[in-house]
């Protein structure tokens, strides 16, 4: 594609859309946003730990995450389930993650995630910078908090790995750890400190990018449920909600876990399965870090957004949208204190959860890329828990496929048509 692309519509009103719309948008092209919620529902671009992480150069399909999981399986706190179901496609999608496990699979993954996460850094810094997005970017790492010797022992393990790669990263002791945050009282073994992590907060993101839209003269259009595709040869000549059309160029499938129904209609496979996470914001915490972490044993993210704290995890597949298992939250909020003494179960009652879906594919790598047998049409979904982190990178990758640019990254490992 290239400057005989001048209308494009992305459907998918989240992070990674609006992040595509915004790069096309500043290419010069004509674009309209069509999403299935409202303008203030919430949604994975909403209450999410809002972390950029350079540090997550592993898949979430790797070896011993099946292990760890039949584990945790039998445990109803437990950071991570799969919600019993007779639908064929999750059992499909299981089989697929467990051949993703292989060694041989994760260290071909993880030079593309190290690259992607990285331009993606560099993209919220220069949004931030140059580009007039005012959105707090907060650009002081990330503590991988190991609450028991072995869990920093594993985690260290990988500050060489990671160092390799170009990610920087070391090992703190509890001493170190309470130096570099002195405000706020851990109880820990000690942590991996990774330097290039950020945070931010994600619906102010997600503002910034609508406020972008509405001045560089792109649409966006809320409650718009596309179901329907209209093909005509190589091309696609439309999208449909079953009444309306909307006509275009090109197009984009930004849907997150909904794209796979388009994909189909396409006759491509994009299997996703929805991992449901919760999240609560505090506030009025005891106290407030400074810096962004993640409480390894618990697998909970915690996040200083101005004021306020955001605490979350989980990751329950197959789980369904608006559903909250008490169990679940209490595994999140049990752990807090843990870490944190200044918090207790009281500082929680009451809040606030928030729940969403985010689009899990087999292989933990994300669909980025041109629809097979499709000449105007490019697949952008599947980011699982990175989908803030690589927003920005997934605009510009695909901003530089629909306007013939070269995107500058391997995208072999993400083809959407990887699955068939």
């Amino acid at each position: 594609m290239s400057d005989s692309v001048n209308h494009v519509v992305v459907v998918g009103g989240g992070v990674i859309g609006l992040s595509c719309a915004y790069f096309l948008a500043r290419a010069g092209r004509e674009v309209t946003v069509l999403d299935q919620r409202s303008a203030q529902a919430p949604n994975c671009s909403t209450g999410n730990a809002g972390m950029v992480v350079p540090s997550h150069f592993i898949p979430l399909a790797a070896p011993g995450v099946i292990g760890q999981g039949l584990r945790w399986m039998f445990k109803r706190e437990s950071p991570f389930s799969i919600r019993p179901s007779a639908n064929p496609r999750l059992w499909q999608w299981a089989w697929r993650f467990a051949q993703a496990c292989r060694p041989d699979r994760v260290e071909a993954a993880k030079p593309i995630l190290r690259d992607l996460s990285l331009a993606s850094r560099d993209w919220f810094v220069r949004l931030s910078e140059t580009h007039g997005l005012d959105f707090g970017l907060e650009q002081r790492g990330l503590l991988a908090l190991c609450k028991t010797s072995e869990m920093l022992a594993h985690e260290s393990a990988l500050v060489e790995e990671g160092r390799g790669l170009g990610i920087a990263a070391e090992t703190l002791d509890a001493r170190a750890v309470a130096a570099l945050d002195p405000a706020v009282e851990m109880d820990v073994a000690g942590a991996v400190y990774f330097r290039q992590d950020c945070h931010l907060n994600p619906a102010v993101f997600r503002q910034e990018l609508l406020r972008k839209l509405t001045e560089m003269g792109a649409t966006v259009q809320w409650g718009i449920d596309v179901t329907r595709v209209e093909r005509e040869g190589k091309r696609l000549r439309a999208v449909s909600d079953g009444t309306r059309h909307w006509e275009g160029d090109a197009f984009v499938l930004a849907g997150g876990v909904w794209s796979s129904v388009l994909g189909r209609q396409l006759g491509v496979r994009l299997p996703m399965q929805a991992g449901k996470g919760y999240s609560m914001t505090l506030t009025k915490p005891p106290q407030l870090p400074s810096i962004c972490s993640l409480l390894m044993e618990a697998r909970v993210a915690v996040t200083p957004m101005g004021e306020t704290l955001r605490v979350g995890g989980t990751m329950e597949i197959g789980g369904r949208e608006g559903v909250v298992h008490a169990a679940k939250l209490r595994g999140i909020t049990q752990a807090m204190p843990t870490y944190f003494p200044a918090f207790g179960p009281g500082d929680f009652e009451g809040q606030p959860v928030w729940t969403g879906l985010r689009p899990c594919t087999p292989d933990g790598l994300p669909y980025l890329g041109w629809c097979p047998g499709l000449t105007n049409t490019c697949v952008a979904a599947g980011h699982a828990m990175l989908g803030l982190s690589l927003g920005p990178v997934s605009g510009a990758v695909i901003a530089s496929l629909l306007t013939g640019e070269d995107p500058g990254i391997d995208l072999c490992l993400l083809e959407p048509g990887r699955y068939g």
